[in-house]
């Protein structure tokens, strides 16, 4: 592994843990020349995954750009990386879930929905007023009503599974 502080191609794992999902390694490493210390992650490689987009162009799913797109959503929230990066986590495993080697952008799309609901409401808010693209104020509406139809029947339902 090569120092990104000064190039180095030797460096020393100096510790390594597993990450909270299992998924991933954490390894603490440190150049043998400059002492720099840095942090990397490793995971099993996935299988390329082409997301089908509207107009039928496929490209690879890219882990950075999901992350970047739901740190957006999450701009000034009360929303850490962390969460972030479970969110991601859990979105590239229903996809890779569907063990297909091409998925529709919708479909990836309503994942990231999902995911963000789960996290905050005004970040769900922010990526569907975007990713559904509303015709007018009232198609708006009219979705986040029926969104907290949802989400006051899935309470009601927690509750009755608790009793």
């Amino acid at each position: 592994m090569k120092c990104p502080g000064c190039g180095h191609q030797d460096t020393s794992v100096i510790d390594s843990r597993v990450t909270r999902e299992g998924r991933e390694i954490r390894r603490r490493r440190e150049c043998e020349k400059c002492q720099y210390r840095f942090t990397t992650y490793e995971r099993h490689d996935e299988r390329v995954v082409f997301i089908v987009k509207k107009d039928k162009r496929r490209e690879p799913l890219n882990r950075q750009k999901l992350a970047s797109g739901l740190r957006k959503a999450c701009e000034k929230l009360e929303i850490t990386t962390e969460q972030i990066d479970k969110a991601v986590n859990t979105i590239f495993r229903r996809i890779y879930d569907f063990n297909e080697d091409e998925i529709g952008s919708k479909l990836v799309g309503k994942f990231v929905m999902e995911a963000l609901y789960d996290l905050h409401e005004v970040a769900y808010v922010r990526f569907a007023s975007v990713y559904l693209n509303f015709t007018d104020i009232t198609a708006f509406t009219t979705h986040i009503e029926e969104m907290r139809m949802k989400k006051k029947k899935a309470d009601r339902a927690k509750s009755k599974s608790k009793s």
